[in-house]
């Protein structure tokens, strides 16, 4: 049974990708994506996924809205199980799931005008009739910001930060409940990233919204996050509120990230021990053994290289999957 008290919640989620060669297109193995990753995200909150590039949080966010198809595992929306559905009734629930994209130069259509931009999710989910939609998208440019009289320009008339801006304009305009934001502040300057999470923040509370926020910078996440996840290889090895793994994180994994992000007081900054990681990133298509993690880790002891740790509640509602905590 579903727990009610998640709006969204992954269960034992697994995406491979199948990697084929020859004329034939012979699967050769699979990349493993996301192995079994499970967590939920209550109404009204926002949950971080945190990570180095190409562990899996973008995959986990498309396989959440069902844009891929689930290798196995359940994904279950508002107490129902969307994993099984399909055609119109998948439709119907993604009017309530919606996706901000990392990228505001490549997600929006240089041919159209802003204002159909906005629009086009009222008329692909049938909800405006003819031209009702162009007043619709000019009430989503007020509400991110931006002047409602520049929806007849083009996105190459924008600048970066105000194309995402429209970008999050289209992901409101059906009303959804829940929004994936796909590391939607990391191609921004700097002074423009404060700018847009301030927007997402004020849009979360006036409109009741619930994401799921994927980053790789840690201080982003921070300011926006209820709750964080931090993902490597695949798998979610620890899980807690903002605060407590700020505070006091438990993984090694964990801690060698947040070594490394910046402290403006220099002497915090050279008093603290930065923890440097040994070799690379293993390959998805041949993980290792045991924990994804010990072929990196400090900490790593015999049971980490044949066992694969669970994720455990030591407390405080604070998920570690790690054999030496």
């Amino acid at each position: 049974m579903k727990d009610n008290m998640y709006l969204v919640e992954a269960k034992d989620v697994v995406k491979y990708f199948p990697l084929q060669f020859g004329l034939f297109k012979r699967k050769a193995a699979d990349i493993k994506a996301v192995d079994k990753v499970s967590f939920g995200i209550k109404s009204g909150e926002t949950l971080g996924l945190v990570g180095e590039s190409g562990c899996g949080k973008t995959t986990t966010g498309r396989c959440i809205l069902r844009l891929y198809d689930l290798t196995a595992g359940n994904i279950y929306f508002d107490g129902e199980d969307i994993t099984i559905l399909g055609g119109e009734r998948l439709r119907r629930i993604r009017r309530d799931m919606q996706l901000i994209f990392q990228d505001p130069y490549a997600s929006l259509d240089p041919r159209m005008s802003v204002g159909d931009i906005i629009g086009e999710p009222l008329l692909v989910h049938n909800l405006v009739k003819g031209k009702e939609y162009k007043e619709q998208a000019k009430e989503m440019m007020k509400l991110v910001e931006l002047d409602a009289n520049m929806s007849d320009r083009y996105p190459h008339e924008f600048s970066g930060g105000q194309r995402q801006r429209i970008g999050i304009a289209r992901a409101l305009s059906t009303r959804p409940k829940f929004i994936v934001c796909d590391e939607p502040v990391s191609a921004l300057d700097v002074s423009i990233q404060a700018q847009i999470i301030k927007l997402l923040t004020r849009l979360k509370e006036e409109l009741s919204l619930t994401y799921l926020f994927i980053a790789h910078d840690l201080s982003v996440v921070r300011y926006i996050s209820d709750r964080v996840a931090v993902m490597y290889l695949g798998k979610i090895v620890e899980i807690t509120h903002s605060a407590e793994l700020y505070a006091k994180p438990l993984h090694p994994y964990t801690q060698a990230l947040l070594s490394a992000v910046p402290i403006p007081n220099p002497e915090v900054d050279r008093q603290r021990t930065r923890i440097l990681l040994v070799g690379d990133v293993p390959s998805p298509l041949f993980p290792p053994r045991g924990c994804h993690f010990h072929t990196r880790c400090q900490c790593a002891i015999a049971e980490c290289r044949e066992k694969e740790p669970q994720l455990r509640n030591l407390g405080n509602e604070h998920w570690v999957s790690c054999h030496v905590v």
